[in-house]
């Protein structure tokens, strides 16, 4: 009798239970189930997990399947896989500090067990699975202390039940697609990028496919269902990206661990709010951070393509950002032709007398990419890179921009990561353009501020096709794109680039809040903002774009999304409707405050047409309700001040 209380009351404290060829991982709140399988029902064979979700009183089996294994090019990890034992349960726990993102303080808490096969040849694989309050994480391990190989392929395949809703983008080397909705009768089936978002059948679970703590030693991938529509697979880089430079099989050496696989769970709020892909990434490896500081800068290409050739359009932007209290400044391309009054050195000493720092552009260089847009190759080795960080730290110029990577190969990845080195050895930020979709880099890398990796307004100035889908695809970045990292959209324009927004102006305003990235690039012309109403202009002068707390209020992907974000006692909220045919009147509840407290709120939202505001000025707490009405395409933005 007191042995199988004993047994009882070990299965009830430890999250892991073997049975038999079973293995199972909860989440420390217990929402989260992940099982180990065989599919040969034995010891050995093919093997696979099953993640199942707990959640508005029912078992959801979100992921029925989940295919494992690896191939080299000396033997298979995959199809006689032999279960040798289940580690030890281990408790994740830790907490760090994030400089710039959804939340300050981040918490990086999960149960995780390490399971151990071995093939007919005696060769060894790990498999190591944690799951977390909002996700499950699972990477490989090769042991082995010796051995260099190609991994031919990786067998990791995502099996969706056809009924789930899917948000996809399919796929293209700078990740600048539109997304996607597709019921269970509209499933295209060729190669998609990260993230890809999912909902079951039944709505009680969403989640986020995605892989975070990429380094030099394998490359980025990709889902494929092109064999199967409801089977999205891992597949590599195509050999052609970056003009076939570098090989699309990575190349690894023993001892190794993969990428994490992340599957972002739960609730719609869980997705939006979660750090999931910034906590399982390695900590960072800069250990003097008081350099890196996030801000808002002003950018003069999406209004001016040619601009930063022009000194006198370079002055009236670091103008802008001293009028609106932005820090920073950006110097798009041809900075090294610059004319029409002065030159590159007497506009970095202009900005620099207006209390502005610069920030410039690189394109990344060398064979891979066929842009010639200059300045081009200083960034190319770690020679040039030195050469030019020494010469940028001179001028006082505080982060570069680099564009125009074209592949996710394994070279191009060491490529990003020795810019990251290099950069930071010279106290320099970076963001990446052209780019690959943020893999957790910005943990263990805090000076990159941000990635494009995005269909953003820069789009407005390259083809009319934008202009119709932009307020959808608004509403669906926060649930997709966004959740995994600082995004560059570069929003917030009120007057038209060479082709014209039709989102409301309170649309737009709402963006400096629902978007976020470390350095956030607002990209309207000087006169846009200048011919703002007061409430707007003082809006924008204070918005931040480094956060303490962030709350989904409401919304579904491609139709509204109200977000609420904190830095210190303040809160912002935004929210945006992408309704095309009708206004709308939405209802704010305030129930994320803290209890018996009061707020000044400020709320700028559309007026009586879509180039219009109307401000209102009230005072709210937890209790509080208040209507919006949201124009077609519409929006809006509220402050709110804690009153002493």
């Amino acid at each position: 009798m007191k042995t199988r209380i004993l047994i009882i009351l070990f299965f009830t404290l430890v999250p892991v239970f073997l049975f038999s060829q079973k293995l199972s991982v909860t989440s420390p709140n217990k929402k989260i189930e992940v099982s180990l399988f065989c599919q040969q029902n034995n010891d050995a064979g093919e093997w696979y997990l099953k993640v199942s979700y707990y959640g508005n009183g029912k078992i959801t089996e979100a992921i029925p399947r989940i295919d494992l294994g690896l191939t080299r090019s000396d033997q298979d990890f995959s199809k006689e896989l032999k279960f040798l034992k289940a580690g030890k349960p281990v408790l994740i726990s830790e907490q760090y500090i994030a400089l710039h993102g959804k939340k300050s303080v981040c918490s990086n808490a999960a149960n995780e067990v390490a399971v151990y096969f071995e093939n007919p040849a005696k060769a060894k694989l790990n498999i190591i699975v944690r799951v977390y309050n909002d996700g499950v994480a699972f990477q490989y391990e090769f042991p082995e202390k010796q051995g260099t190989f190609v991994v031919k392929e990786e067998l990791t395949a995502y099996t969706i039940p056809k009924e789930t809703t899917r948000w996809l983008e399919k796929w293209n080397p700078a990740n600048e697609g539109l997304y996607e909705a597709m019921g269970k009768n509209n499933i295209p089936s060729r190669e998609w990028g990260y993230p890809a978002l999912f909902n079951d059948a039944d709505s009680a679970c969403w989640f986020l496919l995605h892989e975070a703590d990429l380094n030099s030693t394998y490359c980025g991938t990709k889902l494929s269902n092109a064999a199967d529509s409801n089977k999205y697979k891992l597949s590599f880089p195509n050999p052609k990206d970056g003009r076939g430079l570098g090989e699309s099989q990575p190349e690894i050496t023993l001892p190794w661990k993969s990428p994490w696989r992340v599957v972002i769970m739960g609730a719609l709020s869980d997705i939006v709010e979660s750090t999931l892909v910034d906590d399982v990434s390695a900590p960072s490896v800069i250990k003097n951070t008081s350099w890196i500081k996030p801000g808002i800068a002003s950018w003069n290409y999406w209004s001016s393509n040619h601009g930063t050739k022009d000194y006198k359009i370079v002055c009236d932007f670091a103008d802008l950002a001293a009028e609106m209290n932005w820090p920073y400044t950006l110097l798009d391309w041809e900075w090294d032709s610059m004319g029409n009054g002065g030159n590159l050195e007497e506009a970095l000493q202009y900005i620099h007398s207006k209390g502005v720092q610069p920030l410039m552009w690189y394109n990344s260089g060398g064979p891979h990419n066929w842009v010639p847009s200059t300045p081009r190759d200083r960034m190319l080795t770690h020679e040039n890179r030195v050469e030019e960080f020494t010469k940028l730290k001179r001028l006082g110029v505080a982060g570069v921009k680099i564009d125009f990577f074209e592949s996710e190969k394994q070279n191009m990845i060491k490529y990003y990561l020795d810019i990251l080195q290099d950069a930071a050895q010279f106290e320099m930020m970076v963001y990446f353009h052209g780019c690959i979709v943020p893999k957790g880099w910005t943990r263990t890398y805090p000076n990159l501020m941000t990635c494009e990796a995005v269909r953003g307004a820069e789009w407005y100035n390259n083809t009319p096709d934008f202009t119709l889908p932009a307020a959808e695809h608004n509403a669906t970045l926060p649930f997709t794109r966004n959740v995994v990292g600082p995004m560059d959209y570069t929003p917030v324009t009120f007057t038209n680039s060479q082709y014209p927004h039709i989102t409301s102006y309170g649309h737009e305003l709402a963006l400096s809040v629902l978007f976020e990235s470390g350095i956030q690039h607002f990209a309207d012309r000087p006169e846009g903002y200048r011919a703002l109403p007061d409430a707007a202009k003082t809006f924008l002068k204070n918005v931040p774009n480094a956060w303490d707390d962030t709350k989904l209020l409401d919304g579904y992907p491609g139709k509204e999304v109200t977000i609420a974000r904190r830095k210190g006692n303040d809160w912002y909220v935004g929210g945006i409707s992408a309704d095309a045919r009708r206004e709308k009147i939405k209802t704010i509840k305030f129930d994320f405050l803290p209890e018996g407290v009061k707020y000044k709120l400020t709320l700028i939202a559309d007026g009586g047409h879509d180039k219009t505001f109307s401000t209102r000025y009230m005072v709210v707490d937890k209790s509080s309700r208040i209507e919006v009405r949201l124009l077609r395409r519409g929006g809006f933005a509220a402050l709110l001040q804690m009153m002493q």
